[in-house]
């Protein structure tokens, strides 16, 4: 065995904190670009 359990469990431990930081970035992002987003869709939408 390369890898004890103890270190296994680190390494899904530190993969989840990733994917929760890369989620809460998404979130943000989202948050704060939605309205243009939604802005910008809707000057699409008026223009056809």
């Amino acid at each position: 065995m390369l890898f004890s359990l103890k270190e296994k469990g680190q390494g899904l431990v530190e993969y989840a904190l990733i994917l929760i930081l890369a989620s809460i970035i998404v979130v943000v992002v989202l948050y704060l670009l939605g309205p243009a987003i939604g802005n910008l869709y809707s000057n699409i939408v008026d223009n056809i």
